[in-house]
């Protein structure tokens, strides 16, 4: 009872999909709140380049989201969707918090690692319990949802970073203030939320299977030894590995970018990324959440990857002009939001059996934001040596490199319900792999 008056109630349907994504409305505003305040830190604690890329190598964009992962993806298919939203953002709030109070590096980098790991736990249960609880016929519209509020995230947090500007580094930790006491909201009403239907159901299903005396693979085995996961995995993380490597580094070094190779000030160029994401909110509702269950999926990833691409060739071979900014802005925002991280969401919720849904999700969660976290801490180096040209030809090949992967293994689930996109894939695969192991 005592739960009850401390939660929300009858949190299901849209209210449910809303409730859950604003989790990665703080998480991605906790990335940009770091990015959009990083000169200032420098400034104040006196970091160095080296203490810059371990700033961002164990941040919530890279490294310290990627441990999460690796932690929330299993807890998350064990103990179920709904007890890790009741642990998950107070963990969160106390990064926050650490980063907000900060007066040396020690404490602003143990407040880094604790939100990324907090971010990272997040991120599996969150899209795997939209994509559950989604009806299929408005399942990339209900994931599109956490895809639009990843994208407001930025969005207002780099708009407050203008605002706040005037105020300095109190500024940055007024901002960081702001995202405790929404995910102190987002707890609350999270807390509301029913157990996953097919969650469990899975359970009820391994348990009647053990009272047979089935015994099942171990996750971790299945997913490498079957072949429908091989595929989904190489799919997966080609898209999503090889387009993070630059949009990664580019959320994170952005503003970084602008005011040292562009020459901005932090007011223009958190004002530049704040119009930034604002195409990324058009395209993620108007186009990925009202098209992506209607019209040809492939198509509409082939459209974002080649504007992204675009983009970042217009950024690397052309003066950074006020024109060149504004056409990267616009091309790069609005790739973003139909891009490889909204397909991400939609297809690893989707190609993987209930039991090891999440754990997959955080498995490649891990590998993914661990490459970041290297190229992130190489990255300024790179920069400061090599120039901007260099380190910007070597993201334009990995967006093409990911462009031609989504395009060329695209799945065809659209309009079809989890489970029988699973029985499509899978056949009676996962049961001659329980009778095996009788």
């Amino acid at each position: 009872m005592a739960k009850q008056r401390f939660a929300a109630k009858n949190v299901t349907g849209w209210k449910a999909t809303i409730a859950v994504s604003m989790a990665n409305y703080i998480e991605a505003g906790s990335i940009i709140a770091a990015a959009s305040s990083l000169t200032l830190w420098q400034a104040y604690l006196g970091i160095d380049s080296l203490g810059v890329g371990l700033l961002s190598a164990l941040s919530a964009n890279a490294l310290g989201a990627a441990i999460g992962a690796l932690i929330g993806g299993p807890l998350t298919d064990k103990f179920g969707r709904r007890i890790i939203f009741s642990y998950d953002l107070m963990v969160y709030m106390i990064g926050v918090a650490l980063i907000a109070a900060s007066m040396n590096f020690s404490m602003l980098l143990i407040g880094t690692i604790i939100t990324g790991i907090a971010v990272g736990a997040g991120v599996p249960v969150s899209w795997t319990y939209i994509a559950e609880e989604s009806p299929k016929e408005k399942r990339a519209a209900h994931v599109g949802t956490a895809q639009l509020a990843w994208s407001i995230g930025p969005m207002i947090t780099f708009a407050l970073a203008v605002l706040v500007a005037p105020l300095g580094l109190l500024g940055s930790r007024l901002i960081f203030l702001h995202l405790l006491i929404i995910a102190a909201v987002a707890l609350y009403i999270r807390r509301g939320l029913p157990e996953s239907k097919i969650w469990e159901e899975q359970q009820a299903q391994e348990k009647s299977d053990k009272a047979k005396g089935i015994v099942q693979k171990s996750a971790l085995k299945e997913l490498f030894s079957l072949r429908p996961n091989r595929q989904a995995l190489f799919l997966l993380m080609g898209i999503y590995l090889f387009w993070n490597l630059t949009a990664g580094a580019m959320g994170y070094f952005m503003p970084y970018i602008y005011e040292n190779v562009g020459g901005l000030s932090n007011m223009q160029a958190n004002l530049l990324q704040s119009f930034l994401w604002m195409f990324t909110v058009l395209t993620t509702y108007f186009i990925f959440m009202k098209l992506g269950d209607k019209f040809s999926r492939k198509l509409i990833f082939g459209i974002g990857a080649a504007m992204g691409v675009v983009a970042w060739i217009i950024l690397t071979f052309m003066p950074m002009t006020w024109p060149t900014l504004i056409s990267f802005v616009v091309l790069w925002g609005s790739a973003a939001g139909i891009g490889a991280q909204a397909f991400y969401a939609l297809w690893t919720s989707e190609l993987f059996p209930t039991r090891y849904r999440a754990t997959a999700q955080g498995l490649m969660y891990f590998i993914v934001r661990t490459g970041i976290a290297i190229w992130s801490f190489v990255l300024p180096t790179i920069m400061a040596t090599l120039g901007f040209k260099v380190a910007g030809i070597v993201m334009i090949a990995f967006l093409v490199i990911h462009m031609i992967i989504g395009i060329a293994m695209a799945p065809h689930t659209r309009g079809k319900t989890l489970q029988q996109i699973e029985k499509e894939r899978y056949g009676d695969l996962v049961t001659d792999e329980k009778s095996k192991a009788i």
